[in-house]
């Protein structure tokens, strides 16, 4: 089975149309003002929905739900506060949609049932929830399937990759970058893009 692929962090219909014809599995749209990647405009999404996931920091699940029925999204990739994460999955799944779980990389976490696990640095040691463009240590994997991020690109790709403990290799199923992609913040460069979607589909997951 390929590995899946996610660029996140989209903004302009051009980027998204060059992502999605280059055969990104799936395709991120951040709503978060405060992001340099926030995309003002989701209706940019409405031509890949099948695709589509809405990545949206709360300190609700009601309003990423909200957003996330107003646009047709059938993905999100919601940033909770963790005493909200376990509540807001259920509520999200309830409602039919499919929950990519940030999973930061640091210890004492709850561990809370989720579609598909996004294994990322610690907002704690970034300083910015996600796309941060820092790598990893590895240290503490989700509880079921993920994608790895955090620093990621083609040049890098699979040096991360051996990098992984093998109690996690076998729930390994895609990777994730969105700011190694970029000419410029929001801005996604062509060829970075092109070079990530083709490394990372030539690997294989167990």
């Amino acid at each position: 089975m390929k590995a899946l692929v996610k660029v996140c962090g989209l903004v302009h219909a051009e980027d998204v149309a060059f992502a999605a014809a280059q055969g990104a599995d799936l395709l991120g749209f951040v709503s978060h003002p405060p992001s340099p990647r926030h995309c003002a405009d989701l209706f940019v999404a409405a031509p890949f929905l099948e695709r589509a996931v809405l990545v949206q920091v709360s300190d609700q699940p009601e309003s990423i739900l909200a957003l996330a029925q107003r646009h047709g999204f059938r993905r999100v990739q919601p940033y909770l506060p963790s005493g909200e994460r376990e509540r807001g999955v259920r509520l999200l799944q309830e409602a039919g949609l499919f929950v990519l779980l940030p999973w930061a990389d640091e210890p004492d976490q709850r561990s809370v049932p989720a579609d598909l696990y996004l294994w990322e640095p610690s907002a704690k040691a970034t300083g910015v929830a996600g796309g941060s463009g820092q790598g990893h240590a590895m240290t503490f994997a989700p509880p079921g399937d993920f994608l790895l991020a955090g620093g990621l690109d083609a040049t890098n790709l699979q040096e991360q990759l051996d990098r992984l403990p093998v109690p996690a290799q076998s729930r390994f199923r895609g990777v994730d970058a969105a700011s190694r992609l970029e000419v410029s913040p929001g801005r996604k460069d062509p060829a970075k893009v092109a070079a990530f979607i083709r490394t990372a589909h030539a690997l294989e997951c167990p």
